[in-house]
């Protein structure tokens, strides 16, 4: 069913792991893509490619989204593009882990710029064009480590918690507007992030989940796209667990 026919949708790393399951979901049910990347200019053009082959219209705009320069160019080249925005996917993220007493002020500050600034300039961006169509959708990837916390990523726990404090206030701020704001949790999900976690965090989170396997990033992305789509119409401010039952 094509519930995003005509609609323009937005994700922010969205050439990789989740982000581009996220984009190929949203395109096998009829959305319009701008996807966002930061370096790997093959991997847009490829899968710009793939959805293309899909029917779908789709291009991939290069920005740095911990610059505020870059958010707005992206959202802009979004609207030129396509007149409109009607979905926000906040993806983009990255890992730079290391025990607290270890951890570098640089990868404190690159995983905070990334994943909650980030978060902040596109829907500063994106949100201003929402508020004026009197009607959208942004969803934020979080993760289960900024509700629980993990050893070795107190950056990348400490950015996630801030992103579930940025959806709630967002939610509240936009619904007058139209506009609604959840979050999603992801748990550990096979992807070349997760890839690179040693063997012990690996063990710890396998340990944990009820359902017994890890996930995958298409099990993200059918929340994310139900999450945008009139089915979850009175849903706002919410942050959904996709983790196996890592949290129950």
């Amino acid at each position: 069913m094509l519930m995003f026919k005509d609609q323009v949708v937005l994700v922010t790393g969205g050439t990789r792991g989740i982000g581009r399951a996220i984009s190929l979901e949203f395109a096998g049910k009829g959305a319009k893509l701008v996807v966002n990347y930061t370096s790997s200019e093959e991997k847009a053009k490829a899968l710009v490619e793939e959805l293309e082959a899909m029917g779908c219209e789709a291009i991939a705009v290069q920005a740095d989204i911990s610059k505020a320069e870059d958010a707005e160019r992206l959202t802009s080249e979004a609207v030129k593009k396509f007149g409109r925005i009607d979905v926000l996917v906040n993806n983009a993220g990255i890992t730079k882990d290391n025990l607290l007493i270890r951890m570098k002020e640089a990868d404190w500050d690159d995983v905070m710029n990334v994943n909650l600034k980030g978060t902040f300039l596109m829907s500063k961006a994106v949100g201003k064009l929402m508020l004026k169509q009197r009607s959208g959708v942004m969803v934020n990837l979080t993760s289960v480590v900024g509700i629980m916390g993990n050893a070795g990523q107190a950056n990348y726990s400490a950015s996630k918690a801030g992103v579930i404090g940025l959806t709630k206030s967002l939610a509240r701020e936009f619904a007058s507007r139209g506009v609604r704001v959840n979050a999603v949790a992801p748990g550990y999900i096979l992807t070349d992030m997760t890839s690179v976690l040693n063997e012990d965090a690996i063990a710890n989170f396998a340990s944990q989940i009820p359902l017994g396997r890890a996930g995958t990033p298409e099990d993200v992305a059918k929340v994310v796209c139900f999450l945008s789509s009139q089915d979850s119409a009175y849903m706002t401010g919410q942050v959904i667990h996709v983790d196996g039952g890592m949290l129950i």
